[in-house]
């Protein structure tokens, strides 16, 4: 019988004992995407009309079936536009702008338009 009241006692004692406390980890702050600035996409979805305003005539123009490659470039840099049809009309629009140095270096897209944009003016 001391056996089961010892028994017993231990238990309500462990009962009435805090739980061990759990370190909880607080989360990770959500991941950010880097924003790419708005000079990055601002030729795509225009034509190539908008694109020979802004820097001229192009360099080079090279059509494939039904899209189109304008090339503007200058000594600092040079930019390809490609344009592909769009919408029921088959409108040509930029969809890919790719910039480099005339070393073949990358650019960033906003540097190149500045710089073509300063020497059509």
């Amino acid at each position: 019988m001391r056996r089961y009241l010892a028994l017993s006692l231990t238990l309500f004692v462990a009962a009435c004992a805090t739980a061990p406390r759990q370190e909880t980890a607080a989360p990770p702050p959500p991941v950010q995407q880097p924003q790419q600035p708005v000079e990055q996409n601002a030729l795509v979805g225009l034509t190539a009309q908008d694109l020979v305003r802004q820097f001229g005539a192009p360099a080079l123009q090279i059509r494939e079936g039904s899209s189109v490659k304008l090339q503007f470039r200058n000594p600092r840099c040079v930019l390809d536009a490609y344009l592909y049809p769009s919408g029921s009309g088959g409108t040509l629009k930029v969809t890919h702008v790719d910039t480099r140095l005339p070393s073949g270096a990358d650019m960033p897209q906003a540097a190149c338009t500045t710089a073509l944009h300063e020497a059509a003016s």
